[in-house]
C-alpha cells in the first residue's frame, strides 16, 4: 500500500469516528467523555486533510493554498509555479496511480 493510500485510509478511518461519535452525541449531548473523544478525532482528522493537502493536494476547497499545496510537486501540472492547487493530481475517487 503506498504511503498516499494510507494517508487517505487515515482520513477515511477519522470520519468514520468522527460520525459514529456525531450519532451518539446526537442522543447524549452532556457525554464529556464522548465530547473529548469527538474533538480529538476532529483535530486528527483535520491535521490528516492539512497533511494530505501538503503532500499532494487537497481535498476539499477550504484546504486550497496555492503557496504550500503540493510541495512534493508529485502531481502537478505547474511545477515550482505558486497556483490553483484544486486541480493537481488525481482525485481519490478517480482510482489513478494506484489510489
Amino acid at each position: 500500500m503506498s504511503n498516499r493510500v494510507q494517508c487517505l485510509q487515515n482520513i477515511q478511518e477519522a470520519g468514520f469516528e468522527i460520525d459514529d461519535l456525531t450519532l451518539y452525541l446526537d442522543t447524549h449531548p452532556l457525554d464529556t467523555t464522548a465530547l473529548e473523544s469527538f474533538n480529538k478525532a476532529r483535530e486528527r482528522r483535520y491535521e490528516l486533510l492539512k497533511n494530505y493537502a501538503r503532500d499532494y493536494e487537497p481535498l476539499n476547497l477550504y484546504l486550497v493554498d496555492p503557496a504550500n499545496n503540493n510541495e512534493t510537486e508529485s502531481y502537478s501540472k505547474y511545477l515550482g509555479k505558486e497556483h490553483f492547487t484544486w486541480t493537481d493530481g488525481p482525485l481519490p475517487w478517480d482510482n489513478q496511480g494506484g489510489v
